[in-house]
């Protein structure tokens, strides 16, 4: 169980390593890379190439403003490509959010919202979940947990 976590600026970590620590969380292997879809396109395409040989089951791809990679890393790949449109100066992610979403026919990326890494994280082991029972089963009690947290909030917030 391994997914690969792409970002196209080391400044994009701070949000994507909770991607990183959720993953880790649900007993999943990482293998993180700072690859940029336009200063680094041989790399990119390489990395896409030999994931699948590589042993990696899903990529997460982050990057903002143009935020090609996740497009040029599904364009590479049979695997599935989860894109994360980062905040960035410009239109406060939004840019990044089209980018990502607007992909062609043929090219598909499963887009989160922006800045969302936790989504992605928990996107990538639903879709691993159909290969591997045990995190299948791992995101059924991460999904009662939440529940039972929620259930636990009203009932607090009632008696107040």
């Amino acid at each position: 169980m391994k997914v690969a976590i792409i970002m196209g600026s080391k400044s994009d970590w701070p949000v994507v390593q909770k991607a990183a620590n959720l993953l880790t969380d649900f007993g999943v292997e990482i293998e993180k890379r700072i690859i940029s879809a336009h200063s680094t396109p041989v790399q990119a395409e390489e990395f896409a190439k030999n994931a699948e040989a590589n042993g990696i089951d899903v990529i997460i791809a982050a990057a903002g403003k143009a935020a090609h990679l996740a497009g040029v890393l599904a364009a590479g790949t049979p695997l599935p490509v989860i894109g994360i449109p980062m905040k960035s100066s410009t239109m406060d992610g939004l840019d990044s959010l089209l980018s990502v979403v607007q992909m062609p026919k043929g090219v598909p990326v499963a887009t989160v919202a922006i800045d969302g890494a936790e989504n992605a994280a928990l996107l990538a082991i639903q879709m691993m979940g159909l290969k591997y029972p045990e995190l299948r089963q791992a995101m059924k009690d991460y999904k009662k947990k939440m529940e039972e947290d929620i259930v636990k909030l009203d009932e607090e917030f009632q008696e107040e």
